[in-house]
Formats: C-alpha cells, structure tokens, sequence
C-alpha cells in the first residue's frame, strides 16, 4: 500500500472495513497471562522520557540505574519495570551511549530469563534505529527482528495497513489523520515525512534498510489469532524491522499471545514500542481510572492540606499550549502565572531567585502555582542544547522553592523526568495508575535528596489530552472528595 496523499480526515470504521472483528481482549487475557509467565521475563521497558508508563499500574520506575539499582530489581519478582534514561532529550551519539551502557548493565545483572521494550513516542518521534541497534550491542544478543508497535489507544493512533493514524481532533474522535500530518511530523529534532511505516523505517534508518526490506503483520494476520501471528514470526530472520498492525487492545492481546509462542519456540526480537503493548506483554490487564482520594490515600498524602498545587508545563506541542491558557484562565483554581522568558534565559539574562521566591508565597497562601515557559518556539543550530538550557533554568526555579505543594502535575515527557530526577530528587517511584487515560501518577519512593516525600506526582505528556484535560486534571486533585 502507497502512503496516503492528503491528511483529509478518515473515518476509522472505513480503514478497517472489511476485516474479521476484533479479538476479545477479556476472553484472551486470562490465558495470555499465564503464557506471561511462563516465558522470558521480567519485561524491562528502558523508556527515552516518563510517559510510557501511561498504561501501567503498581510498577516500579528508575530514575537512576547503576548496577546496584539494577541488580535489586532484576531480583524481584515484578513481571514488568521502566528504566527512564530521558534519552529524547539527548544528541543521538549520547542516546547510543547510554542504551549501549544500559544493555551491558542488564545482562551482568540478569539471573534469569528476560526481554526488553525500547518504549518510545507513539507519534513516531525519537532516536530510531539508533537505540534499539545500541541496546542490542550492549545485550550481546543476536534478533531475528526489531518489532516496531507505536500504537497508543488513550491517545488515539492506530497503525493500520502499516500506516501509523492519529484520531483528530481528540483521542476520543472517531475521524484520523496520518500522522505525518500532524504538528508531532513537524518536530524540529525528530521530524518525519511520511507516516507509512516502510517509507518512515528508510528515511529513519537513512538507508540502512529500505521499504521493501520492512517486514508486516496485518491486521487481517492479527485477526486470524495466535496461531496465524506466531507462524508469520517464525520466518521473520535477519534482524529486520517488523511493523505490527493494531487498532484496539483486542489486536494487541492477539498479537503478543502469538509473539510469546513464537518466543517460546526461538525467535528473538527486540521491541520499539509506545505504551499500550508495555501492558499488553507484561500481562498487566486493565484498571479504572484513579480517583483524586486513592491518589492520595496511596500516596500517603494530605487531602486537607491548605497549601496550593504546583504545575510546571514545558512541552510546546499546541494542544499544551491552549491546555495552559485554559487553565492559567480557570479561575476557580486561583492561578498564578509564573512565566520563564525563554529568550532572556538564552541571552543569559534570566534570574531564578525572585521566581523561588514568589512561588513559595503562593503556595502558602493556597494559590496554584503555573510555572511554564514562555510559548514562542525558539530554535536555533542545536535544538536540543536550547532545550537543555531552559530546562536548567526552570529547575534552578524550582529547587529552591522551600514550600511543600499540595500536588505536583508536570506538563511534558522531559519536564517530567527532570521536575522528578532533578527538581525533587527522585530515584526511584511506583506508578500508581491513571488519573485520566494516558496520565499516569507516581509515587515518588527514594533518593538521597527527595524533596516532598507522598507528595502525588502526576506526569501529563505533552501530546496527550484536550483542551481542558489540564484544568480537569488540576481541578481534581485540588478538590477531592470527602
């Protein structure tokens, strides 16, 4: 199939017109599970920024990852972990680097059995094939093939006829664009041309393998079940990229219960994937969506703390910025702006110590503290150096807020890891669940330096929700139920 022409919005129900229905995920997951368990595992999901864990729930993060920290959780008994290495954020030699580096660590600490996900953006963004490539050296492994799974349902793509569709305008929508025609394609470090899953493997991989190189499983493959997904696994060899059709949770269960059969009988692949097929491979089925007072409960936090919530937004998708503006305008919620000039931080000029301290006073007075950058997107010949250094900025902020908030919400993938890692000294945390679908919150657990300890932490990816997903979220967690 020819990638699509135009980015006209489809109907998703006439993508997948004529096919058989799609797999039960409730009648398959009981068994799938126990195949879980019965194959290689834990399933380690070395994740290039925090917002893989959007599906998960009681999993365990790592922030930090030496070998210590990685012997003691391979001991345990967890069918799934996330090793955040904030590699997006990174030059594509330093993201080799440290996949390479991590990969190494993982073996010398395995005593038994295990797989890896090299979880990434299910809007196609990310260091590809680099990491993957650099995982395998550092595993000292051989793979019949990378498997390439970007679906993410929450958040509305699909991958059908190996072209990767993102819903429009919402999650929720039943109408979808390609994604190289969305705001994601044009990103100014991970850009793309073509969301037909061939041709984006050939620009990607700059000649290493063309399309006709990528391999495929269909839909319709999919849907024949199991049987039909293991016995087209079993001649895939050479270590060539796979791109795995799905539309629906259903599809995906289907799918990995064919792939832990073929495993079983030897084949060896290596996953780049989004978040749903974490869950899906881990066996971790589904839960209903956190309420404001298990988030605390578990937190062990107080729900009648009078102090204000704090929300640091970094991302500059155009979703986050009306999601911002919606709610630097909720009144009810008593914002209070705290802008980071993005051009005066460049120009050196930027202070953080008046902004340290006018954010503990909001705070205190129970006001919801905004801090987030100015929204001009500024580039230049390195992006991702200009990146680095508003974020720099924004934590020396940050760190030296003195005032305990209420709650903490961090708009965007690399704001996240670095409000958690860098700004509250976070180790290691348990993701607790979803507050809304694809916005999960931890529990930060440990660190020499963990600043606000039960304090709910809510990580909000920068391509996930509405317009008013951000105001609905914060509105929640500063008025929990009785």
């Amino acid at each position: 199939m020819a990638a699509p022409a135009a980015s006209v919005p489809r109907a998703l129900s006439e993508l997948m017109a004529g096919l058989a229905p799609e797999p039960s995920e409730s009648e398959l997951f009981p068994t799938l599970q126990q195949a879980v368990r019965q194959g290689a595992r834990p399933l380690v999901a070395i994740d290039d920024d925090p917002t893989g864990v959007q599906t998960v729930h009681d999993t365990p993060v790592l922030l930090g990852w030496g070998e210590a920290e990685l012997g003691a959780q391979m001991a345990q008994p967890d069918d799934v972990f996330f090793v955040l290495t904030n590699s997006r954020s990174m030059p594509e030699a330093a993201a080799e680097r440290v996949n390479e580096e991590l990969g190494g660590r993982l073996s010398a600490a395995a005593e038994r059995p295990f797989v890896v996900a090299s979880r990434s953006d299910s809007t196609l963004r990310g260091h590809f094939p680099a990491e993957p490539l650099a995982l395998q050296r550092g595993l000292d492994t051989r793979v019949d093939g990378y498997l390439l799974v970007p679906a993410f349902f929450e958040g509305g793509r699909y991958t059908i006829d190996d072209t990767h569709w993102v819903a429009t305008p919402e999650a929720t929508s039943p109408d979808v664009i390609p994604a190289s025609a969305t705001s994601f394609a044009r990103d100014a470090v991970f850009g793309y041309r073509s969301a037909y899953l061939p041709a984006w493997v050939e620009e990607k991989s700059t000649g290493r393998w063309r399309a006709d190189d990528v391999r495929s499983i269909s839909l319709a493959t999919v849907r024949q079940g199991p049987q039909q997904v293991s016995a087209t696994l079993q001649d895939v060899e050479g270590g060539v990229p796979v791109i795995v059709n799905s539309a629906g949770y259903g599809d995906l269960t289907a799918f990995v219960f064919g792939l832990l059969d073929a495993e079983a009988r030897g084949k060896r692949f290596l996953y780049r994937t989004a978040a749903s097929f974490v869950r899906v491979r881990a066996g971790q089925a589904s839960r209903a969506l956190l309420t404001a007072d298990e988030i605390y409960r578990a937190s062990g936090a107080d729900t009648g703390s009078e102090r204000g919530g704090l929300v640091v937004v970094g991302s500059y998708q155009p979703s986050t910025t009306q999601q911002l503006n919606n709610l630097l305008t909720a009144s009810d919620l008593r914002p209070r702006a705290f802008q980071i000039d993005v051009r005066t931080v460049l120009e050196g000029r930027w202070s953080s110590e008046r902004l340290s301290g006018e954010l503990d006073v909001a705070l205190e007075r129970g006001e919801l503290g905004v801090l987030y950058t100015s929204r001009e997107l500024v580039t230049g010949h390195d992006n991702l150096a200009i990146g680095r250094t508003v974020t720099d900025a924004l934590l020396a902020g940050l760190q030296q807020v003195a005032s305990r908030p209420r709650f903490v919400i961090a708009k965007g993938g690399i704001t996240s890891h670095e409000v958690a890692y860098r700004g509250l000294g976070a180790l290691r945390a348990t993701v607790l669940g979803q507050l809304q679908p694809g916005v999960p919150v931890w529990r930060l657990e440990s660190g020499p330096g963990l600043r606000h300890r039960g304090v709910p932490y809510v990580v909000f990816p920068g391509n996930v929700g509405g317009p008013t997903a951000l105001v609905d979220a914060t509105r929640a967690l500063a008025s929990p139920a009785d």
